[in-house]
């Protein structure tokens, strides 16, 4: 009677159970994917706005670097690109209107003294009609009316010239020089804006792995983020038993303190085998050559997980 008593209460423990040896498990385990935020340049850690276990938005501040020879160097390249930019409006434009007006005025002196030149031409043409000029006088005259000539066109092409723009080779250089200094403007305030970095999506601070007034090398994590439902069951299946799995089939997770089994699909089977991970959760399975799989839960079930949590994996009803 006592073993019957006892094989009755077994039996009524498993079916309260799920009947988990009527199911297989597979042993696994829940796998967080972690996002680890890093400044891409160096600097001195001077404000760090979170702290482990605390739950940020996506935008919120996280850390600050130290960032005073950044900003220098965007005043800088503010500056040369304002100069690279006047540079090229000049090359744009003629001389100034004043410079203008100087070539101007020499101009109008220059016709005035041709029209000179050119009435005493013909003054000394009229004594030499009535013989009080020698011919040499003649020549003089005709000389000077000549250079006078010549300078006004002298003038004249000045003044052209001084209403031109640049050359073109010239002014294609001046917009290329303000195309480049645009460049580097564009790279120095990428650098003073990675010098703070927010929060690329909502979730959990799992860590941080410095403090304010430490040196923090480019690329190097100051913070590890677990963006919300960012987590994972991670299993091992025998090799035998490989052939009933498929990505996209559903699967349920099991552990202690989660309640009901949590729904999830398969979205990973690996293609090479390994054996049992040393740190396993089940005696049964250990040395034994296995297939590592991931699985997903929905985004309303991830919550219940958390990362390390040793989890029971079966194949779901009807999945």
């Amino acid at each position: 009677m006592r073993q019957r008593a006892v094989a009755a209460l077994a039996a009524a423990a498993l079916g309260g159970c799920g009947g988990p040896s009527a199911v297989p498990a597979w042993s696994g385990y829940a796998e967080g994917e972690y996002v680890q935020v890093a400044a891409p340049v160096a600097g001195t850690l001077i404000m760090l706005a979170v702290q482990s276990g605390q739950s940020v938005a996506s935008g919120a501040a996280l850390f600050t670097l130290e960032a005073v020879a950044e900003a220098g160097a965007t005043r800088e390249a503010e500056a040369r690109l304002e100069a690279a930019r006047a540079q090229a409006r000049n090359t744009d434009s003629g001389r100034r209107t004043d410079e203008v007006a100087v070539t101007q005025a020499q101009l109008n002196q220059a016709r005035a003294q041709a029209a000179l030149a050119r009435s005493e031409l013909q003054r000394q043409q009229g004594l030499r009609a009535q013989g009080f000029v020698s011919a040499a006088r003649i020549d003089d005259a005709q000389a000077a009316v000549a250079q006078s000539a010549a300078h006004v066109a002298e003038l004249e092409a000045a003044l052209k010239v001084a209403q031109l723009p640049a050359r073109p080779d010239e002014r294609s250089a001046a917009k290329a020089q303000s195309k480049a200094a645009e460049a580097v403007l564009a790279q120095s305030q990428w650098r003073l804006q990675q010098k703070q970095q927010a929060a690329p999506t909502a979730g959990l601070i799992a860590d941080t792995y410095f403090r304010p007034g430490e040196f923090v090398a480019a690329g190097q994590p100051v913070v590890s983020l677990l963006p919300a439902g960012a987590i994972k069951a991670r299993f091992f299946v025998p090799e035998a038993e490989l052939g009933k799995l498929a990505p996209g089939q559903a699967v349920s997770l099991h552990c202690d303190g989660c309640g009901a089994p949590i729904a999830a699909r398969i979205s990973f089977i690996a293609t090479r085998a390994e054996y049992t991970p040393p740190v396993n959760y089940s005696n049964t399975q250990r040395t034994r050559l296995v297939f590592m799989i991931e699985a997903r839960p929905s985004a309303t079930d991830a919550p219940r997980l958390r990362p390390g949590l040793p989890l029971d994996v079966r194949p779901a009803a009807g999945g």
